[in-house]
């Protein structure tokens, strides 16, 4: 599609080098669009959700053009509130790195999403090394926040952005020797082959939390830790540090913190089901569909089973912050380095022994 969009352009007589930015712009705008909209409405979700399970409803008042709309407006209302906010910033701060913070939290949380694959064609960058740029362009988000308690000059904040510095840095650890595990399976570093290498005859069998089942848990759970989701958020812990990091953050520069936030949740959800539920790829052995071009539509490989798949994850993130209360820090940093790292490590030496052994732990894909 977007070769006949190039093709028109440059028959209109634009320099074919305009004509490739046109389209470029054009892919990003259709992968940042519905993300930031999914963003917003993720915030409807949790807090319907967890007011289902607390026996509550939940925003059910703000619609469009006069009609309630089960509160489907509400998204839209918070952030037309957030952007007329005053933006305050607090005396003795440094202003440059106040403001600037915010954005090293949001641009790594959008630019991972470069090569991200919804399918087996639809990547904005098919690049060999994308697993490595995702882990790369996603590390980056540590220092907006050291750097918002740094220079919010407030003793809360910096508390905050410490114990947050720290949690990421023990997680991360845990999360690159689980998708490692991936790595070692998959023989390659695209994610795109990480994907097509988890199919085969057999569907969900081929798929690599089976055989990498400790890993995919481990990864999942980093995940909520290193996004500073609940029970893992210390570093946002109201009723110890009144907000963490982010507490002299008002109007926009706290949306950004926020969206931020939830943008990672879902880059982690996705991952999570490219990594180890085989992404787009159906549930189902092809042997089963139908050769009907309507069953094979809805049950054959497609984005509707990554969309799927990335939502249930982000109600596992959900479900987590309405069950479980905030650990302690000493709990947290404990699971971190004496749990997690050394499981990883015995199971990375399993699958490297069944590997030199040619005995593969996952199905063979033919």
């Amino acid at each position: 599609m977007f070769e006949i969009v190039e093709n028109f352009l440059l028959g209109l007589g634009l320099w074919p080098w305009l004509a490739t930015l046109v389209v470029t712009l054009l892919q990003i705008m259709l992968v940042m669009v519905p993300l930031l909209l999914s963003v917003a409405y993720l915030t409807y979700a949790e807090r319907k959700v967890i007011g289902f399970m607390q026996i509550r409803i939940g925003p059910n008042r703000v619609g469009f053009f006069g009609k309630p709309l089960w509160g489907l407006g509400q998204p839209i209302a918070d952030a037309v509130k957030l952007m007329f906010k005053e933006i305050i910033i607090p005396g003795g701060a440094d202003k440059f790195l106040f403001l600037i913070a915010p954005v090293l939290s949001m641009a790594p949380a959008l630019a991972a999403w470069a090569v991200v694959p919804f399918g087996s064609e639809m990547v904005l960058a098919d690049i060999d090394a994308s697993l490595l740029y995702v882990l790369a362009i996603t590390s980056i988000g540590v220092y907006g926040v050291i750097i918002a308690g740094w220079a919010s000059n407030s003793k809360y904040a910096f508390l905050g952005a410490m114990r947050s510095a720290a949690q990421i840095v023990s997680y991360e650890i845990a999360m690159g020797f689980a998708l490692v595990g991936v790595l070692m399976a998959a023989g390659s570093i695209n994610i795109g082959d990480i994907v097509r290498g988890q199919g085969g005859a057999y569907g969900l069998l081929n798929w690599y939390f089976i055989p990498l089942f400790p890993l995919f848990i481990i990864y999942f759970i980093s995940g909520v830790a290193e996004t500073n989701r609940a029970p893992f958020d210390v570093a946002e812990g109201e009723s110890e540090i009144v907000a963490g990091f982010h507490v002299e953050y008002s109007g926009m520069t706290f949306a950004v913190f926020f969206l931020a936030e939830y943008a990672n949740m879902i880059l982690i959800s996705m991952l999570a089901a490219l990594m180890f539920l085989g992404g787009w790829l159906s549930p189902l052995p092809a042997s089963w569909i139908p050769e009907l071009a309507l069953f094979d539509l809805a049950l054959g490989d497609g984005i509707h089973w990554l969309l799927a798949k990335t939502a249930l994850f982000l109600f596992f993130f959900l479900w987590f912050r309405a069950t479980f209360p905030r650990y302690r820090y000493d709990q947290i940093m404990r699971l971190g380095w004496k749990v997690f790292i050394p499981i990883t490590i015995v199971w990375l030496l399993v699958v490297g022994l069944f590997i030199m052994g040619g005995l593969a732990p996952w199905f063979d894909a033919a």
